[in-house]
């Protein structure tokens, strides 16, 4: 529980503020999430076609990515929780109007307007987690809000299916909206504002403030890896369960089993990697995590037809290789802006994450064939793309390392500030 944390490491209030930005990433996570169970009965209940129900899906990445680009400029020039309660107090609206869409228009544009405000709290939260947390301890707290996507993944096609059956399809939307509401009252009433980073010029320029954010080459280099890094899971994903049951032969009732079990151990290890990044060195987690999910990899997308046990184990490990690199990686990303910068590298980082994983599944949709038989041909090819993904996205991740490192020294004034390779 967050709530055990010790507190020689974090203060009551920063206690609370984790617990916040995990609830609010839980709540974000969890609108996307039951969207994928809810298809039979969109299908049916509003008479669409399976392309319309895909653009429905994609139409909420797809404005994500866009509202983080245009935020961005915007990003540093206020209080970052005014602008965290402007975005959620959006996608809480966006989710009340899913909630009463009558018909498929009103569901589209509903799921647009969420993600144009949803999109963006993601790299809003990670701003403020630099903003108010050191370095040596930003690995932990990374892990803990990724326990909060994972709870969010598990819950998301169970409760989704759930509610829908219960009730009727609108439930899911209803339920998020009514628990999201306190959040945003504790927003209010009790997060003090947060505003370090204001006052800088560049800031008074959105447009100029945004170009420059998207032209400054160290922050380049860090979109690009952002780019690979989203890469290899968005194009396993999209075939996962497809895969489990053609080609591993799981049943339907299995996949659940899966999937839960693998959340679960996601959920424990988020925090336990989190601190083994702070104590090891976040490029050597990282290291480590992608040589895990390069061998996993390989094995996994290679499997036939194989015992549940064995599945769940291949993906335990896989996921933990995944997490490692996910947790290090945006650990490693805070320390690369400047502070004024931070708000436009949050969110570029955010809408290049979300814009680069829809066109890795497109891709994937690509490579991959499915038989009349339902067998998923082509998938170790998946593999081995997101291996070379893997592979190149380490060898950038290195070069960020060094750049923070460097960082480092010139504002320590000594180079046993970064305790090795950890910024």
């Amino acid at each position: 529980m967050l709530f055990k944390i010790k507190q020689s490491i974090f203060t009551p209030y920063q206690v609370f503020i984790i617990t916040l930005l995990s609830f609010l990433q839980f709540t974000v996570i969890l609108d996307f999430m039951v969207l994928s169970p809810l298809g039979a009965f969109l299908l049916d209940e509003l008479t669409i076609s399976p392309a319309q129900f895909g653009l429905v899906v994609s139409a909420y990445a797809f404005s994500a990515g866009a509202s983080g680009i245009l935020a961005a400029g915007f990003a540093d020039k206020y209080d970052r929780k005014k602008l965290l309660l402007f975005f959620y107090s959006g996608f809480i609206l966006g989710t009340v109007f899913c909630a009463l869409s009558p018909n498929y228009h009103f569901l589209l544009a509903a799921r647009i307007i969420t993600g144009l405000f949803g999109g963006v709290l993601s790299s809003i939260n990670m701003a403020i987690i630099t903003d108010l947390f050191k370095a040596e301890v930003r690995g932990r707290v990374m892990g803990f809000v990724q326990m909060a996507f994972a709870a969010s993944q598990i819950m998301g096609i169970p409760v989704g299916l759930a509610l829908a059956n219960h009730f009727d399809w609108h439930a899911p939307f209803w339920v998020i909206a009514g628990i999201g509401i306190p959040a945003g009252f504790a927003i209010y009433w009790y997060m003090k504002p947060i505003t370090g980073h204001l006052g800088h010029p560049s800031a008074s320029h959105p447009f100029r403030h945004l170009l420059r954010t998207v032209s400054n080459p160290s922050y380049i280099l860090s979109f690009t890896a952002t780019t690979l890094l989203a890469t290899g899971g968005f194009m396993l994903m999209p075939f996962g369960s497809a895969f489990s049951i053609h080609n591993i032969g799981l049943s339907m009732e299995q996949l659940p089993v899966l999937y839960s079990v693998t959340g679960i151990f996601t959920i424990i290890m988020g925090p336990l990697i989190g601190k083994i990044s702070d104590q090891a060195g976040r490029f050597n987690t990282f290291a480590i995590g992608s040589a895990i999910t390069i061998c996993m990899v390989y094995i996994y997308t290679n499997l036939d037809h194989t015992p549940l046990f064995w599945v769940i184990f291949v993906n335990v490990i896989l996921f933990m290789g995944i997490l490692s690199r996910g947790i290090s990686s945006n650990a490693l990303n805070s320390s690369v802006p400047e502070l004024h910068d931070r708000g436009a590298f949050m969110s570029i980082n955010s809408a290049v994450q979300q814009i680069s994983g829809g066109i890795a599944a497109a891709i994937a949709g690509l490579i991959v064939v499915q038989r009349e038989d339902g067998f998923i041909e082509h998938f170790n090819t998946l593999g081995y793309v997101v291996i070379g993904s893997v592979l190149l996205s380490t060898i950038l991740t290195s070069r960020i390392n060094k750049f923070v490192q460097q960082k480092q020294h010139q504002s320590s004034g000594f180079a046993d500030q970064t305790n090795g390779n950890q910024p």
